[in-house]
């Protein structure tokens, strides 16, 4: 049990930070309630109608989903890389090059085809 008093100790030290930020804010922050704030998500923008069956997302929300997850899980694959760096040597070195000029392939195909634009 010694081995996790630290760990619960870190925990219920976040708990009462959390508490206090949340009760000190709802005592001292500003208190200004308009009808923007009572609607859904409280972005104060005046919602526009929407039609009846949703309506159409652009493709390009998508298209961004999927960049996003092509260029972060080249991040998530440097990490190990990074940590067994030493021990990989050359071999890993010429991997890794491979495997960086592979993903800039794709950020150049994406460039090219403009699908960093947000127009």
């Amino acid at each position: 049990m010694n081995v996790y008093t630290p760990i619960l100790v870190l925990g219920l030290l976040a708990f009462g930070f959390a508490a206090f930020s949340v009760l000190t804010a709802s005592f001292t922050g500003p208190k200004r309630y308009n009808r923007a704030k009572y609607d859904a998500y409280e972005c104060g923008i005046e919602p526009t109608p929407q039609p009846v069956g949703g309506g159409r997302f652009p493709v390009k929300y998508y298209l961004t989903a999927m960049l996003f997850i092509v260029f972060d899980i080249e991040i998530v694959f440097l990490y190990p890389w990074a940590v067994a760096f030493d021990q990989l040597a050359l071999f890993g070195l010429f991997e890794m090059i491979i495997f960086i000029v592979t993903v800039l392939v794709v950020y150049a195909y994406v460039w090219r085809r403009r699908g960093l634009e947000w127009d």
